[in-house]
């Protein structure tokens, strides 16, 4: 992954997230925003603004990938470099909580 990719998304915001997380299957903004909306209890709700610009960002940006459409729905899929730009961000989060637990993140 190139430099100018990974200071774009590398903390990403949840939003970033979760998009991405529900994009390695073939999805559309809709049904993300709604599966968001029900792993995470209603605490995070991702606007129609946010969702469809995120998309469109990502999109350019070579993270995820139109697949096809249904019903109307544009369907987008993770990429690989949006597979690696995930697990980076996996990766952060988890030494994030390993440090909060005064874990040794070293190894």
């Amino acid at each position: 992954m190139d430099d100018r990719i990974r200071r774009i998304y590398v903390p990403m915001t949840e939003s970033g997230f979760y998009i991405l997380f529900f994009l390695q299957t073939p999805q559309h903004g809709y049904g993300i925003s709604q599966q968001v909306k029900k792993l995470t209890g209603g605490a995070v709700n991702i606007s129609a603004g946010t969702m469809y610009g995120a998309l469109s960002k990502m999109e350019a940006d070579g993270l995820i990938s139109f697949c096809r459409e249904e019903e109307k729905r544009k369907l987008y899929q993770v990429t690989a470099l949006g597979r690696e730009i995930l697990e980076t961000e996996i990766r952060r989060i988890e030494r994030l909580y390993r440090n909060s637990k005064g874990e040794n993140v070293d190894a």
